[in-house]
C-alpha cells in the first residue's frame, strides 16, 4: 500500500478545525544543553518548517464546540520529541484540563529525540502522567495517529485515547523499520506495522481519512461531552411501549422466537434507536471477537457506552470467547473514566467450549466482568435481547437496572443441555426450560428483570418498531440513572437473593 501524504500540523489544523477558530497556546521552546552543533539543526529545522518545535498546542473549536488540540510536525526533526517539546505537550495538556476542554492529539514522530538521548526519552513518563491525570478528571482523550507514528511516542500519549483512530496506510508501531534492520540484518516484515493490520488486530478503532475525522470527532464527542447532570426528566414510555400484564406466552415458544434469524440483535437495535453512533473495536490490546458490538451512543438524549453481543458475529464455528469479555472489560473501563453510562446487552448462543477458550482464560473471564460489573462507579443498565446461554450471557447481567424483551431469557445452560445433562436426552429441553424459570416474564417476577418491553407479538415480525421502542426505555432509563447516580454494589447484588 503506498504511503499517504504528509499534511503539515497547520493544514490538519486547517481541516479539522473551524475556520479562523485556531488560538495557539505555544510560548517560545526552552533549550536546555544544546551545544552547536544541534543548535544549528534545531535553526534549520525551524527554517525548513516554520515552526519552532514538534507540536504546535492551542485550542479551537470543532463545530461549534471547544476542544483542545496538540498536533505534531514531522517537518521539524522528523516530529520527535524532546525536553522542549514535551514542556509544550505537558503544559497542553495540564491546560486543557484545568479548563475541562476535551483533548484532541494528532501524533506524528520517529519519537524520541536522538540528540538529547535519555533525559528526552524519560519525558514519556511526564506525558503519560498529564494524559491519565486528564483522563481520572473525567474528560475525554481522542487520537488520531498520523504517517508514521512510532517510538517512544506511539508508546506514549499515542496509545492513551478513549478512541484512537488512524490514517489509511500508516506507518504505526513501536519499533522502527530502519532501527529493526540496523539491529537484526534483516527487514521487518511488511503489513505488520499498519494502520490497517492494528485495526485487524483490536489494537485501534477506526483507519480513517483525514477528511473523515471532523465527523467522527464531533460524533464522539456529543456524547462524551454530553451532560451528566441536570438532565431532562422524559415520561415514562406509554402503556403501548411497555404493557403491564405481559401476556404469557409459553416458555418454549419464547426460546422459539428468540431464536429466529430475522430477530433483530443489536445492529439494527443501533440503526432504529440511537444517535451518534460511534463504532470501537477490539480491547486495544491486540484482541477482538466478532460476537461483541462495543461503541458510543446516543438513545434519545442519552448518553452511553454500549457493549451489545451480536448475534451475527456469533457463529457455531466462531462462538464468543473470552477476547470478547476482555472487549467488554474495556467498555467497562471507558464508563468507569468518563462517568457515562453503561449499557450491556445480552443476545448469545453462549460462549465458547473449547481448548482455545479454556486456553484463553474464559473462566476467569467471566468472573472478572462480573465482579467489575457489579462494582462498576458508573450508572449500568442491561438489556435482555434475545437468547441469555450460560455464564457468558450472565456475565453482561449484573446492573443498576434490568430491561428484558418479551421473549429474552437467561439460562445456566440451552435447555437441550439441561436435559442432556437431567435426562439424558434433548427431548425434554422443552420441559426443562419451563421448570428452569428462564424466561423475562419468570424474571420478573422474581425481582431479576426490572420492566419488560412488548413484542406484537414477536420482535422479528416488527424488527423497526419493536427497536424504537426499547429505544424509548432505554432513553428513560438512562436519564433516570444519570440523575440517580450509581447504585452500591450491595444494592446491585441485592435482587438476586
Amino acid at each position: 500500500m503506498p504511503r499517504p501524504s504528509r499534511p503539515t500540523a497547520a493544514d490538519l489544523i486547517s481541516l479539522v478545525l473551524d475556520e479562523g477558530s485556531w488560538s495557539s497556546w505555544d510560548v517560545p521552546p526552552v533549550r536546555h544543553d544544546v551545544d552547536e552543533a544541534y543548535a544549528a539543526e534545531l535553526a534549520a529545522a525551524a527554517e525548513r518548517s516554520g515552526v519552532d518545535e514538534s507540536v504546535l498546542t492551542g485550542e479551537g473549536s470543532l463545530r461549534g464546540r471547544r476542544v483542545a488540540a496538540i498536533v505534531g510536525e514531522f517537518g521539524f526533526l522528523a516530529g520527535s520529541i524532546g525536553r522542549a517539546s514535551a514542556d509544550r505537550i505537558v503544559a497542553a495538556v495540564e491546560r486543557a484540563t484545568a479548563a475541562g476542554l476535551p483533548l484532541v492529539a494528532a501524533p506524528v514522530s520517529g519519537g524520541t529525540r536522538m540528540q538529547e538521548g535519555t533525559p528526552a526519552f524519560v519525558q514519556m513518563v511526564r506525558i503519560s502522567q498529564a494524559v491519565a491525570a486528564h483522563k481520572a478528571a473525567g474528560l475525554p482523550y481522542l487520537v488520531y495517529l498520523r504517517h508514521p507514528t512510532t517510538g517512544g511516542v506511539m508508546a506514549s500519549w499515542g496509545s492513551l485515547g478513549h478512541v484512537t483512530v488512524a490514517e489509511p496506510g500508516a506507518l504505526v508501531g513501536f519499533l522502527g523499520p530502519r532501527v529493526y534492520s540496523a539491529l537484526y540484518g534483516k527487514e521487518f516484515p511488511e503489513g505488520i506495522q499498519t494502520s490497517e493490520n492494528l485495526y485487524a488486530r483490536g489494537i485501534i478503532d477506526a483507519v480513517l481519512a483525514i477528511e473523515e475525522i471532523p465527523d467522527i470527532l464531533d460524533r464522539a464527542l456529543s456524547v462524551l461531552m454530553a451532560p451528566r447532570s441536570g438532565v431532562p426528566v422524559v415520561p415514562d414510555p406509554p402503556v403501548d411501549v411497555a404493557d403491564d400484564p405481559v401476556p404469557d406466552v409459553d416458555t418454549w415458544e419464547a426460546v422459539t422466537r428468540s431464536r429466529r434469524p430475522e430477530r433483530p440483535g443489536v445492529r439494527r437495535l443501533l440503526k432504529y434507536a440511537a444517535a451518534d453512533v460511534v463504532p470501537l473495536n477490539g480491547t486495544g490490546q491486540g484482541e477482538q471477537d466478532p460476537g461483541l458490538l462495543i461503541a458510543l451512543a446516543r438513545f434519545g438524549q442519552a448518553p452511553c457506552v454500549f457493549l451489545g453481543q451480536d448475534r451475527r458475529g456469533q457463529t457455531a464455528d466462531h462462538p464468543m470467547g473470552p477476547q470478547a469479555l476482555r472487549e467488554a472489560r474495556r467498555g467497562f473501563r471507558l464508563a468507569s473514566e468518563l462517568g457515562l453510562p453503561l449499557v450491556t446487552v445480552i443476545d448469545t448462543q453462549g460462549a465458547a467450549l473449547s481448548p482455545e477458550a479454556e486456553n484463553g482464560g474464559l473462566a476467569g473471564e467471566i468472573a472478572r466482568c462480573l465482579a467489575e460489573l457489579v462494582s462498576l462507579p458508573a450508572p449500568t443498565l442491561c438489556l435482555m435481547l434475545g437468547e441469555g446461554n450460560g455464564g457468558g450471557a450472565l456475565a453482561f447481567l449484573p446492573a443498576d437496572r434490568v430491561v428484558a424483551a418479551q421473549h429474552a431469557w437467561l439460562s445456566p445452560l440451552p435447555p437441550e443441555g439441561a436435559s442432556a445433562i437431567v435426562h439424558r436426552d434433548l427431548d425434554h429441553a422443552p420441559e426443562m426450560a419451563r421448570r428452569q424459570q428462564v424466561r423475562a416474564i419468570d424474571l420478573h417476577r422474581l425481582g431479576v428483570v426490572d420492566r419488560i418491553v412488548r413484542e406484537r407479538p414477536d420482535a422479528a415480525d416488527e424488527p423497526e418498531a419493536f427497536c424504537q421502542r426499547v429505544g424509548a426505555v432505554l432513553d428513560h432509563e438512562l436519564l433516570a440513572l444519570l440523575r440517580s447516580g450509581p447504585g452500591s454494589p450491595a444494592d446491585r447484588a441485592r435482587r438476586y437473593v
